[in-house]
């Protein structure tokens, strides 16, 4: 196998508006695709120098149903600030709570995707470098 890593990372979702302001005002992804094709709006963002980017997969876009989507893991390197900022946008996080790994926080999108923030501990991060 040379499988090198994830293209995109398919988050279904009913509006893709509302989701491109949560994605790039609240979690400060940057867009990297917004075209029109014949099956609907193909929209896609990341995080500054991510390689695996997410498609914001609106109606007609495949059979995907908006917030089955979970378990979205996010490295951060302040998880403690990320969940603060997103409080102030609205946004209800659990956590964050510590495990051997790291400190960790959830929340949802606003069609209620799941994804998660990752504060990695030292001993962590060395292991995956």
């Amino acid at each position: 196998m040379n499988i090198t890593h994830a293209s995109f990372v398919t988050l279904p979702v009913a509006d893709q508006d509302r989701a491109l302001r949560f994605y790039t005002d609240v979690l400060g992804f940057r867009v990297t695709a917004d075209l029109d094709t014949p099956q609907g709006r193909w929209l896609q963002v990341a995080p500054e120098g991510a390689q695996t980017v997410f498609t914001l997969s609106g109606p007609g876009m495949g059979d995907f149903r908006p917030g089955s989507t979970r378990g979205i893991m996010l490295l951060t390197t302040d998880v403690d600030a990320d969940c603060a900022r997103l409080a102030e946008a609205g946004t209800p996080v659990q956590g964050p709570d510590v495990f051997p790994w790291g400190r960790m926080a959830s929340f949802r999108d606003p069609d209620g995707n799941g994804l998660m923030l990752l504060t990695e501990t030292r001993h962590q991060a060395e292991r995956n470098a």
